[in-house]
């Protein structure tokens, strides 16, 4: 059930909340556990299409949490400010997906996923790229994660403007 965002003054439009994942650093993934209980983990990603992709090893308590449930929360974090503003605040943006978790199994389509994050991160060292996915193939997984439904918020700074 999806609620309402609280601070309507605060939301940003979708492709605001897009333009955050695309150009965020890390992500943190929540998911949820046979047992019910929440796990989150910051992660490096890569936004292709409308969809979020993610690496990772090839076991752990992440891979048993969406074993049991493929859904999952991400979050980004822009630049913040911490601010005194007529009381204690932050300046900020954020950006949330929810949508499902999927392990890709597409050598083609994990390829790309890969690639997509050595460009991401290391765009200088590219050229090494293809050795290093072959190299550690076997043991690194992708997932793919849907984005069926992404929101936004800020507190940004307020500027004046002078009419003078």
């Amino acid at each position: 059930m999806r609620h309402a965002m609280r601070r309507k003054d605060r939301q940003i439009s979708p492709e605001e909340a897009r333009q955050l994942f695309e150009g965020g650093e890390y992500l943190f993934m929540a998911t949820v556990g046979q047992d019910g209980r929440p796990y989150g983990v910051p992660m490096s990603y890569a936004v292709m299409n409308n969809t979020v992709y993610v690496h990772c090893a090839s076991d752990g308590r992440k891979l048993d949490n969406l074993a049991a449930c493929p859904w999952v929360c991400l979050n980004v974090v822009g630049p913040t400010q911490p601010v005194y503003d007529d009381g204690f605040s932050t300046y900020y943006e954020s950006a949330l997906i929810e949508g499902q978790a999927r392990l890709v199994t597409d050598e083609e389509e994990k390829n790309r996923a890969l690639l997509a994050l050595a460009q991401k991160y290391l765009p200088e060292h590219m050229g090494k790229a293809e050795k290093d996915i072959k190299r550690s193939w076997k043991r690194t997984l992708a997932y793919a994660i849907s984005i069926d439904c992404i929101s936004g918020k800020a507190k940004r700074k307020k500027t004046v403007i002078n009419d003078e």
